[in-house]
């Protein structure tokens, strides 16, 4: 399982590198469109939507409203809607760690609509690193968090992990997995401070957001990992072998990127 884990993220990863660093924004855009879709399709399975015919009409909406944010991007306060995206997030917190007693979520079009909040917010932070100066960089520092808290939290889980995080949503996952997350953030923070020649100021800062960005980003992975046991399936797809789905790979960013262009934003106009 871990060597077929180990072959897709080296197919995957240099592909998601390749559309962040060799296409245009416009290009970029599109590439951005299908993987919210393909995500949409198995959100739609995540929300009770099992027939073909509903999957498919959860999908077309999200592609409207996707032609939406194309035709009215220039236009729109990105901003605001990242900073109401990150407060949608401290109410999934509340759900995930209030399980299986939280409410608000469970019925099926409450999940339907839940997942315009997670992939709409998430196309529009990617779109806005894409458009701004050194956003490659940008994006390239978001996925190494990411992939950083995930990798350290998967390796310290397996050699520390003695304290369930969330027993009820994902009984894997340790307290002790989630602090060699963290380091890791820290030591991807520091690399890039380095690398840009941040002031000591400007260090802490990113480690600060650094930090948050991997707490959230594990908030995200909880929180499907939530919609998943609810709806009794291990994986949102088997589209990625060894990984699931789409959603099971970009869970955490879905909750991480907004809160980490926000906090981008004020740490370079600081």
């Amino acid at each position: 399982m871990l060597k077929q884990r180990v072959f897709t993220a080296i197919v995957l990863a240099p592909l998601a590198l390749l559309g962040v660093f060799a296409l245009p924004l416009s290009s970029f855009i599109y590439f951005l469109d299908a993987a919210i879709l393909l995500a949409a399709w198995e959100w739609a399975n995540l929300s009770g939507y099992d027939k073909a015919l509903k999957r498919y009409t959860y999908v077309l909406i999200m592609a409207l409203a996707i032609l939406g944010l194309h035709l009215s991007y220039a236009d729109l306060p990105v901003s605001s809607i990242l900073l109401v995206s990150a407060f949608a997030w401290l109410i999934a917190l509340v759900w995930v760690m209030r399980y299986p007693q939280s409410v608000g979520w469970a019925r099926s079009w409450q999940r339907a609509l839940i997942g315009f909040v997670v992939l709409v917010p998430c196309w529009l932070a990617f779109v806005s690193m894409k458009a701004s100066d050194n956003g490659e960089l940008l994006i390239l520092l978001l996925f190494l968090l990411v992939w950083g808290a995930d990798v350290g939290a998967y390796f310290a889980g397996k050699r520390f992990g003695r304290n369930k995080l969330a027993p009820h949503v994902s009984p894997g996952k340790t307290r002790e997995g989630v602090y060699g997350g963290l380091f890791s953030t820290a030591i991807v923070a520091i690399g890039y401070a380095i690398y840009s020649g941040f002031e000591a100021s400007q260090l802490i800062m990113l480690l600060g957001l650094a930090v948050l960005t991997g707490v959230v980003s594990v908030l995200g992975d909880l929180f499907e990992s939530m919609l998943k046991r609810h709806r009794g399936i291990k994986d949102s797809s088997q589209l990625l072998p060894g990984h699931g789905g789409i959603l099971d790979r970009i869970d955490s960013l879905t909750a991480a990127s907004p809160v980490f262009v926000l906090g981008m934003q004020y740490l370079i106009a600081s």
